[in-house]
């Protein structure tokens, strides 16, 4: 075998460091998509120079997690019950790593046949001071008419294209995340309360690692491919959208510096509308119509970013204010997340996704969250 499960190198809490390459993957449910995840695993393994051990954190139900557990059998991965938080269930499996340099992928994604040896590769070519390397992550064309809709979006999956655009970024996202144990433990790991089950943690994970002198440096050939499962349906596409803004404003609480203003769409609709009511009540007329020239307004400007330089015919505005409208969700998950914190006041302070620690090659169009 070119691979170690690890069997014997030490339990839970064991900071070793041998050389070699640990793959953390959280999961629940995802039966299928893991074993995928596995499969590819499987060839990328062949490829990498190093000993490589596969370990999945799984909170799933009975049935999934005997499923999960044959899954992992199939090559000799360790299966470990973990928690319901994503970030927690990474500590977990790095915890129990046996390896000094540990890989984070999503259990919905793929690895290419060069992923690990990429990581390795580079990651020991590169001085103390870089303390991980991101790699871009693709997600697969679903054929939908959401998805193109949303391929016009800046905030559905753009983060997860970044390591392709920029020599260095400030945070990646643990698709395709691979970081020395020694940096990760410097910082404490992932934050296991962040305010959603998934989100956020990876950012304020890399934001940690920047401040405490380390480097995240990009391979824009270690490529994961990411299931497109995640923009079939708008329901789903909502939901990603509505977690993201909601993580946005965890990120801000937890890093105040961060915090810059920001135009809260939704925000903006519920003032235009409460004006609206009082203009309406003192005159009796004119403040009907303040509540519809708000949100034509914003959606007309939202639209024309994301027509960009191409003709304006019918389906492309079409699609365009389709995508405005569904963005809007991340603004609606902002709002959402400052009452839960109970800081109303910061409803139109928006959280800095990006700073001077990124250093581009082809800077994105339009900052993320904007």
């Amino acid at each position: 075998m070119r691979w170690s499960h690890g069997a014997g190198r030490g339990g839970a809490g064991t900071v070793m460091s041998d050389h070699g390459l640990s793959v953390v993957i959280p999961v629940r449910g995802r039966v299928s998509q893991l074993r995928r995840l596995v499969d590819s695993l499987r060839v990328a393994i062949g490829e990498c120079a190093e000993p490589v051990e596969v370990i999945v954190v799984d909170d799933s139900a009975a049935v999934d997690a005997r499923l999960h557990r044959q899954t992992c059998a199939t090559i000799d991965a360790r299966y470990l019950t973990g928690p319901r938080r994503v970030g927690a269930k990474r500590n977990v499996g790095v915890r129990s790593a046996s390896y000094d340099l540990v890989l984070f992928i999503d259990s919905d994604c793929l690895a290419t046949p060069d992923l690990l040896r990429r990581h390795v590769a580079t990651l020991r070519a590169q001085p103390d001071t870089v303390g991980a390397v991101a790699g871009p992550t693709y997600v697969q064309e679903a054929g939908t008419a959401v998805s193109r809709v949303m391929s016009r979006s800046r905030l559905l999956n753009s983060a997860f294209e970044w390591p392709g655009l920029a020599r260095q970024v400030g945070w990646a996202t643990t698709s395709n995340l691979a970081v020395r144990r020694c940096a990760f433990d410097a910082v404490g790991g992932f934050a296991e309360r962040a305010l959603t089950v998934v989100g956020g943690e990876d950012v304020d994970l890399g934001i940690r690692l920047t401040k405490a002198g380390y480097r995240i440096v990009c391979d824009p050939d270690a490529v994961v491919i990411h299931d497109k499962g995640s923009i079939e349906s708008l329901g789903t596409v909502c939901r990603r959208l509505v977690n993201y803004g909601r993580s946005g404003q965890w990120l801000l609480r937890v890093h105040p510096d961060r915090g810059r203003p920001k135009l809260n769409r939704i925000g903006a609709v519920a003032v235009a509308a409460l004006a609206g009511l009082a203009v309406t009540r003192v005159s009796r007329r004119g403040g009907a119509l303040l509540l519809p020239a708000v949100v034509a307004a914003l959606l007309a400007r939202d639209a024309r970013e994301r027509l960009g330089d191409q003709g304006p015919s019918p389906r492309a505005v079409a699609d365009a204010l389709a995508c405005s409208v569904v963005d809007w969700s991340f603004d609606l998950g902002e709002v959402i997340a400052a009452c839960q914190l109970g800081r109303p006041g910061q409803l139109f302070t928006g959280f800095e996704w990006q700073d001077e620690a990124f250093v581009w090659e082809r800077p994105p169009a339009r900052p993320y969250g904007g």
